[in-house]
């Protein structure tokens, strides 16, 4: 087995994301370009707009329909031309924007609105009742469940760039065990615990967990930096997502 000096989770050479402005920027383009950026944009961020539809007081299957509604307009009328580089965050244009929708969608009901027949994204409502079901009872605004929504989305996507290295690199279990020691105090494992299950001394493994948080927070700043039109917004941002998890 390696040792933690020779480990990938040491390297420095952080490989920035695909930024959510140039998939918006792909989304534009016509044919298999556009589509597959929205696929990617509608796959990252399905369940803070649902969970936001939700919480404005709509049921589960018409909080669905809306959803999906709301990404094929996307798709059908080229609103992510308004989304502006230029003008800041991206966080901040799908929840205005998505407001819009629902102000609009108000005004020409009718009557039930039906699913698209050809979403652009399927949503298993049983999923997504089961996550918004998880949400604080308490009487939160819609803007603050997707506030915390788009930070937990981050963060997910985060550990997901991590596991996808450890695997890339044949390591998935020890990323495993490392990845144990990054919750919370009262989640994490101890590195007595970890070591004996590696077979590494403790003081490796306390080197091997400090350089994946390094890594981590190498990863959060890339993250948050793509939904961004000014890097120097990136400190900021982690203070918003951070107070978004903690209220």
């Amino acid at each position: 087995m390696s040792t933690p000096g020779h480990h990938e989770y040491d390297s420095c050479d952080t490989q920035f994301p695909e930024t959510q402005w140039s998939l918006v920027l792909k989304a534009r383009e016509p044919g298999t370009v556009r589509a597959e950026a929205l696929n990617a944009l509608c796959t990252r961020y399905w369940y803070p707009i649902y969970s936001f539809i939700r919480r404005k007081g709509n049921p589960p299957e018409k909080s669905r329909d809306l959803t999906q509604s709301y990404f094929c307009e996307l798709l059908r009328k080229d609103l992510l031309l308004r989304a502006d580089q230029g003008k800041g965050r991206f966080r901040a244009f799908l929840r205005a924007d998505c407001s819009h929708f629902l102000v609009d969608q108000h005004r020409r009901e009718t009557a039930a609105l039906r699913a698209p027949e050809k979403p652009l994204l399927s949503i298993d409502l049983e999923t997504a009742e089961g996550l918004y079901l998880m949400e604080p009872a308490h009487g939160e605004t819609a803007e603050r469940i997707f506030e915390r929504n788009w930070a937990w989305t981050l963060l997910d996507r985060v550990l997901e760039r991590l596991r996808e290295e450890a695997e890339h690199s044949g390591d998935r279990l020890r990323f495993k065990e490392l990845a144990a020691a990054l919750g919370g105090a009262e989640e994490r494992q101890s590195y007595a615990v970890i070591a004996a299950r590696l077979g590494l001394s403790e003081q490796a493994v306390a080197t091997a967990v400090h350089r994946l948080r390094r890594k981590y927070r190498e990863l959060l700043r890339a993250e948050i930096a793509a939904t961004l039109a000014d890097p120097a917004d990136v400190d900021d941002e982690i203070r918003a997502l951070f107070d978004a998890l903690s209220a």
